[in-house]
This record gives structure tokens, C-alpha cells and sequence, in this order.
């Protein structure tokens, strides 16, 4: 806790810091661990200001108490658990994916990491009826490959189309221009907040080590290094 200092609650002053130092009580902690009564006949102090002290710099200083229902009901609101499309993934995630947490795809060249990224994106815009932002930097996105995971889940061409509408897409093929474009996202996502426009569910980038890969050296050719995906909500 914080240095007792003149001026820091109403009815702390230098000469009650000066006393209370001298019986070596220098910060919140040690005046709430203190014997009051000790205290206030050493230092000729009013027990009462000591109490009455003691309880403004608590409340002041304290963190607020939640019990586990408060606690729940606030990630009830503030959480929400995203379907990928694939059962099995979703049993591995338990239950799918967790907004405001950040979930890795890695494997080798052609193991399906872009797949999967295609099978969120169009699941998240036709079943769940959310915008997706997929931040493409390998080339591997192709409307084509996303319409025909669409055509699988409804024949409903209009549906299709609104599915499509839903998934915004950004090449995006250096870093510089990513970390760009990310910033730009979080002006962009508090802005459509506020708004009835309705703001993005899940960002997709595929994937990120095609970005860094130059910085390191080498260079980003599939077959040669294994790729990796990040889904951030």
C-alpha cells in the first residue's frame, strides 16, 4: 500500500505522519496492522482520528470485495463461447472458442490451418450472423474455397451472399502493414461499437509467421516451413 504522506486522506498531517513514523508506522499496511490504542497513548494522538483515519485510507486504498456470483455474472457478460463449425474442435476447445482470448493454429505445410480459419470465418458469418474480419498475408484466402464451405450450409443463395457480406478481407502481406492495419482496428471496432453498424466478432489472421519470416531471415515458401494461423476475438 502507499506511503503515508501529509494531505494523502482529509485529517492526515505532516505532524501525524511525523508522530506515527516515529513509532516506525510509515505506510497504509502498517497503520492497519497497528494497536490503535498502543498507538494513540505513545504518540498523545486521539484513538478516535486513529480509528476514523484508519477507515478512510481502507476504503480508499482496499480493494472492493466480489464473491464467485458476481464474478460469474460479470464474465456471463462480458464473455461469449463461439462455435468454429467442426464438433470435434469444438469439444477439443471446450465448447469453442473464447472471445477475448486469443487462440494459435500450428502445423506443417498443407495440414488444413487455413481450413480451419475458412470453416470459422463462415460459420461465424452464417450461423452466427457476425462480422469477421480475415487478415490474409499468404495468398490463401480465395472467395471460391469460402463460397463452397457456405454452399454446405445453406442452398439459400441470398443467405450465402449476406454470409459473405459479413467477412471483411485484408492482404496484408508485411508486418509493418499489419501492425498498421490492427491499430487501425481497434479505432475502427470502438467506433462501430458505439454505433448500430455492429462490430467485428473475430479476427482471423493467416497467417503470422508469413509476416515475420522475412524479418528472420528466411523466407515464407509453402512446403518449406511450417505456417501458423491466429484467431484473436
Amino acid at each position: 500500500m502507499g506511503m503515508l504522506r501529509a494531505g494523502l486522506c482529509p485529517g492526515l498531517t505532516e505532524e501525524t505522519v511525523q508522530l506515527l513514523r516515529g513509532r516506525k508506522i510509515k505506510t497504509v499496511a502498517d497503520l492497519a496492522a497497528a494497536d490503535l490504542e498502543e498507538v494513540a497513548q505513545k504518540c498523545g494522538l486521539s484513538y478516535k482520528a486513529l480509528v476514523a483515519l484508519r477507515r478512510v485510507l481502507l476504503a480508499q486504498f482496499s480493494a472492493f470485495p466480489l464473491n464467485g456470483a458476481d464474478l460469474y455474472e460479470e464474465l456471463k457478460t462480458s464473455t461469449a463461447i463461439l462455435s468454429t463449425g467442426i464438433g470435434s474442435l469444438d469439444k477439443l476447445l471446450d465448447a469453442g472458442l473464447y472471445t477475448g482470448e486469443v487462440t494459435e493454429i500450428v502445423g506443417g505445410p498443407g495440414s488444413g490451418k487455413t481450413q480451419v480459419c475458412l470453416c470459422v470465418a463462415a460459420n461465424v458469418a452464417h450461423s452466427l450472423q457476425q462480422n469477421v474480419l480475415y487478415v490474409d498475408s499468404n495468398g490463401g484466402m480465395t472467395a471460391s474455397r469460402l463460397l463452397q464451405l457456405l454452399q454446405a450450409r445453406t442452398q439459400d443463395e441470398e443467405k450465402q451472399a449476406s454470409a459473405l457480406q459479413r467477412i471483411q478481407v485484408v492482404r496484408s502481406f508485411d508486418i509493418f502493414r499489419m501492425l498498421d492495419m490492427l491499430q487501425d482496428l481497434r479505432g475502427t471496432i470502438a467506433q462501430q461499437e458505439a454505433t448500430s453498424s455492429g462490430a467485428v466478432k473475430v479476427v482471423i489472421v493467416d497467417s503470422v509467421t508469413a509476416v515475420v519470416a522475412p524479418l528472420l531471415g528466411g523466407q515464407q515458401r509453402e512446403g518449406d516451413q511450417p505456417l501458423d494461423s491466429r484467431l484473436g476475438w
